[in-house]
């Protein structure tokens, strides 16, 4: 059996493979997060319990209704995405000119009422989601079996991620975004409604959490505490990334889910906490985070 400093060629990329769906995850939440931090200048601790909510709307869609998964890829973001935007508009569109903290304490709180709520429908242990069959089985590359089911959710985390950045970073609109978070007046001024902008905006980075729970359903049981235990590592992956950047949401999610899977090879025990040390490190090094920009 080949081997590379001492490890199994097929224990090595099969933890690298973990490692990049996470980083797949970690990319797409912490990717919500950095839109709704840099557009809104709200930490929206809700995030993980709107990642659990799409991926419960998913099983409830198939469970209930009959409706397979690639229609549960569009229709959970846009449902758990309206209830983002009653959220946004109903209470943290109060809290825009308050400290960071009131926002924080707001959605943490609303964070804990929905998994309340669907730990009592649902109970705490998981759901069964089926792998769509149209995914099933896996490819030989070589030096590894890649099951096409995981393949889907790296390539797809990619596209969402690109085609967010480019959006924001390359477009009028992303142009007007952006515009809006620092002189909402003067675009107002060019007839632009910022306020349903700022709506629609949140909605979107919520969306963005719920299609992130959609492509877990099937390789993670569909739980209320799936995104209780997420969120916390999404919400260093942003610090280090630079709360904000949304390209350093998606690299660092990506590189730390493959730090975080050869940590799995190489030292097992650490790997639970590599990434908080990662943090610890960049945060004493670089308070704004890699790529982040001081203010």
């Amino acid at each position: 059996m080949t081997e590379i400093f001492g490890i199994p060629t097929a224990a090595l990329f099969g933890q690298l493979l973990i490692g990049l769906i996470n980083g797949s995850f970690y990319a797409l939440l912490s990717l919500g997060l950095a839109v709704i931090f840099g557009l809104l200048n709200i930490i929206n601790f809700t995030h993980g319990a709107q990642y659990m909510m799409g991926a419960f709307v998913a099983w409830l869609l198939l469970n209930k209704l009959g409706i397979g998964y690639w229609w549960a890829l569009i229709i959970a973001p846009i449902v758990v995405g309206i209830t983002g935007v009653l959220i946004e508009r109903l209470m943290l569109k109060r809290l825009y000119k308050l400290d960071h903290l009131y926002g924080l304490l707001l959605t943490f709180g609303i964070a804990l009422i929905i998994q309340g709520l669907f730990r009592h429908e649902y109970g705490s242990s998981g759901q069964p989601y089926a792998i769509p069959s149209q995914l099933m089985g896996a490819q030989n590359l070589g030096f590894m079996f890649l099951p096409n089911y995981r393949g889907w959710v790296v390539a797809a985390s990619l596209i969402v991620c690109l085609s967010t950045w480019f959006v924001i970073e390359r477009t009028k609109l992303g142009a007007y975004l952006r515009a809006a978070t620092e002189n909402p007046t003067l675009v107002q001024g060019f007839g632009v409604n910022v306020p349903r902008m700022i709506t629609l905006t949140y909605g979107f980075g919520v969306g963005l959490a719920a299609l992130a729970g959609v492509m877990a359903a099937p390789i993670y049981q569909v739980s209320p505490q799936m995104g209780s235990d997420l969120i916390i590592v999404v919400f260093a992956v942003v610090v280090i990334g630079g709360m904000g950047s949304i390209m350093g949401a998606i690299l660092t999610g990506f590189g730390l889910g493959i730090i975080e899977g050869l940590t799995k090879v190489f030292y097992p025990e650490a790997s639970s906490t590599v990434i908080f040390v990662i943090m610890a490190i960049v945060l004493l090094i670089r308070p704004a985070g890699l790529f982040g920009t001081e203010k």
